[in-house]
């Protein structure tokens, strides 16, 4: 298995332990949450189910089809000479006849994936699954409960900060991340694909390191070729994946499909507000449940950026594949089949190069925090874009690392093919820059340039006026 080192471990210490686990596990949708489960315990399973998916089935048969799913998965595990339930507690009553039955004193491993799907409207789900967990389950030494779902809203609100019967009842929660650079660079060469570390960075910026996604590259093509093949050829493998995405975790998915959009055409993002306003939709507590929803499921952040007060909050989109769907594949772009292969030198594709690079630099702070030798220490990181003045232009800083030992980390970040060459213009930008943040931040700290690009720079006279560069190499740190 690629990665998920600490995963493992975490998983096969509470497999190892002498009590009843209920596990959490959540994570976006094609992170490899249920594929890490059925790697580590795939023989180990007394029972498992996956919940139907809501887009396929509609309506008041919903219910039913998801308790005559279940019914099959307990008749796969051996359960035998009862009926259909009719309803969640039932159903859970025969889950635990089967666990009795099969009851040997080892650990019995209860696999539901796709929890969140199994909680249809007034269906009594929760009521169900919580008297199994309360009234049988915690009370058995052997039993090991995992729940999986890429509703992550859902896992959080319904389940692990559940305020009924479930309340504190969750053993072990467990956050599964997208592949970092390294981890992607380890699972291509697993597959035998033999990208250079920046062709890696440039597929981490368009699909992020998630597995499902990167499985389809394919060996025998190079990056631009893949791309085409994934996004722009006829029937192209993500060319919808984008609406599915949505549409199989969120109950109102052009909602939150809409929201998305608009987070993807501002760098800095919008405070909630603007959100409001510009989706016409009301500042209520609506807005916050999707918002904190797409948080939750990783798709997009909440921070303050540098110089704003504490309460103007922005929303940021953070997902690679979700920025590159955007700005390449929305309705209503046509785009030739070989889009990438032809435009791979275009300024168009450049400018979103050196923008996607700066996300996929805010993706791998830990890294970057590694390379600067300040990986225990607190930090804030934001972009800035601090307003035209009468006395100074208009400016963009990339990323600022606000430092908890009083020094301020001033990030110009550059994606270059080859490396770079710190010429005066640069020299006097990064300077100005400098006493510009200088006369911002309080006296006792110090502001130091940093630059981040993929192949370092050339010696120059200018050079200098970074402290630190970090390279590609840099980033490909494992953590």
């Amino acid at each position: 298995m690629i990665g998920r080192k600490k995963e493992q471990n975490e998983l096969r210490e509470l497999y190892e332990s002498k009590k009843a686990e209920l596990v959490a596990v959540y994570g976006r949708r094609r992170v490899g949450k249920t594929y890490l489960i059925n790697e580590l315990f795939g023989e180990e399973f007394a029972f498992k189910h996956t919940g139907l998916s809501p887009t396929e089935i509609k309506g008041k048969r919903f219910l039913k089809a998801q308790l005559d799913q279940f019914y099959i998965s307990l008749r796969d595990y051996g359960l035998t000479d009862s009926s259909k339930p009719e309803n969640w507690q039932e159903a859970f009553y025969l889950l635990r006849k089967l666990l009795e039955r099969k009851s040997c004193g080892d650990r019995q491993v209860v696999f539901i994936d796709e929890l969140p799907w199994l909680d249809t409207p007034r269906s009594g789900f929760i009521t169900g699954f919580e008297s199994f967990w309360n009234g049988w389950a915690s009370a058995q030494h052997d039993s090991m409960v995992i729940v999986c779902g890429s509703a992550t809203s859902w896992m959080k609100n319904k389940l692990i900060s559940n305020y009924g019967g479930l309340y504190g009842r969750v053993t072990y929660e467990l956050y599964i991340a997208p592949f970092t650079l390294r981890e992607t660079e380890q699972f291509f060469e697993e597959k035998g694909i033999g990208f250079s570390r920046y062709d890696i960075a440039e597929s981490y910026m368009i699909v992020g390191g998630i597995p499902y996604y990167l499985g389809y590259f394919k060996r025998h093509l190079s990056l631009a070729q893949n791309v085409d093949e994934l996004f722009f050829k006829p029937y192209a493998k993500l060319k919808d994946e984008f609406d599915r995405l949505f549409a199989s975790v969120f109950i109102n998915p052009d909602r939150i499909r809409n929201i998305v959009e608009l987070l993807g055409t501002k760098r800095l993002g919008y405070r909630r507000g603007e959100i409001s306003e510009k989706l016409h939709l009301p500042n209520n507590g609506k807005l916050s449940e999707d918002l904190d929803a797409l948080i939750s499921n990783g798709f997009i952040v909440s921070y303050v950026p540098f110089g704003y007060s504490g309460k103007e909050i922005h929303y940021k989109l953070v997902d690679p594949f979700c920025l590159f769907y955007i700005h390449f594949i929305k309705k209503g772009v046509k785009r030739s089949q070989n889009y990438w292969l032809d435009n791979m030198s275009s300024q168009s594709v450049v400018v979103w190069k050196g923008l996607s690079f700066e996300n996929l630099c805010f993706n791998h702070i830990g890294q970057i925090k590694s390379s600067l030798r300040i990986a225990g220490t607190d930090s804030t990181e934001s972009a800035w874009s601090p307003k035209a003045s009468a006395g100074s232009d208009g400016t963009q800083i990339d990323m600022i690392i606000d430092r908890a030992d009083n020094v301020v980390n001033l990030c110009e970040i550059k994606f270059y093919s080859i490396e770079m060459t710190v010429d005066k213009d640069l020299y006097l930008a990064m300077q100005e820059r400098k006493d510009l943040l200088g006369s911002m931040v309080p006296r006792k700290k110090a502001v130091r340039n940093v630059l981040i690009t993929t192949f370092g720079v050339k010696k120059s006279e200018y050079c200098n006026v970074f402290a630190n560069v970090i390279t590609l190499d840099d980033l490909f740190r494992e953590e």
